[in-house]
């Protein structure tokens, strides 16, 4: 019995802590491929924090929500039931119980869902979400968006911040949308930077304490070893 005890309690002493994980950045730095096989090489779950607010704003279109009038959305954005699946190698969402992740990559939803998460309202209930699942990751969990170092998770264990020149921003997210036009590209990405950037509640910014990593001129597995890397440093020193 006492062997079994001590086997038990040392099983528990050499656990590895919970390491929660903050990657924040514009779209196009990579942050969703990354973020999932970092989590997946590590073993922590994922969470894509975008496609709640994806989630959110094709239920408000679906609904006949007008996207553009804020007291609108604001009343309904507790009206939706979004749940997010957390396995970094098959994440899932759901929105009233239907299989929603096809469908939030439209390009409709894509350019409506900056209106959409600049009501206080929607990211007070997205916010809450994020902090639940989080907070119930027991071996810790990698959280991608905009603001989850500075807002969302202020108390993460590492904050990383991924960020890349314009130009090769547009080609990665040229290359995932096949036969979309580059300049087309990098214009609509420069205008959600701005928006995501400016808006009042929770905008696109870089933590005081996050890591910053440019990945230009990286491929995404030098990316992800370098990410692999901080978060094995933080856990050491868990």
């Amino acid at each position: 019995m006492s062997t079994t005890v001590e086997t038990v309690s040392a099983a528990a002493r050499t656990a590895p802590a919970a390491v929660i994980v903050a990657i924040d950045g514009p779209s196009g730095t990579g942050k969703s491929s990354t973020s999932k096989a970092v989590a997946a090489q590590l073993g922590l779950s994922y969470l894509d924090t975008g496609a709640q607010y994806r989630a959110i704003t094709w239920w408000m279109l679906n609904n006949g929500i007008d996207v553009h009038n804020a007291a609108e959305v604001a009343t309904a954005a507790d009206k939706p039931v979004i749940v997010s699946g957390t396995d970094p190698a098959a994440p899932t969402i759901t929105v009233d119980g239907e299989d929603a992740a096809g469908p939030i990559r439209t390009t409709e939803v894509t350019s409506k869902v900056s209106a959409v998460s600049a009501v206080p309202e929607v990211r007070a209930r997205i916010t809450e979400l994020q902090r639940s699942i989080a907070a119930d990751a027991e071996v810790g969990i990698v959280v991608e968006g905009r603001d989850i170092g500075t807002t969302v998770l202020p108390n993460a264990d590492l904050k990383i911040f991924l960020t890349a020149s314009p130009e090769a921003r547009a080609a990665r997210r040229s290359g995932e949308l096949k036969g979309s036009d580059l300049a087309t590209t990098k214009e609509a990405l420069i205008k959600r930077d701005t928006a995501d950037s400016s808006r009042k509640t929770s905008p696109l910014a870089k933590a005081g304490d996050a890591v910053e990593v440019d990945t230009t001129e990286l491929t995404l597995q030098q990316v992800i070893e370098c990410v692999v890397t901080l978060v094995e440093e933080k856990w050491a020193a868990k």
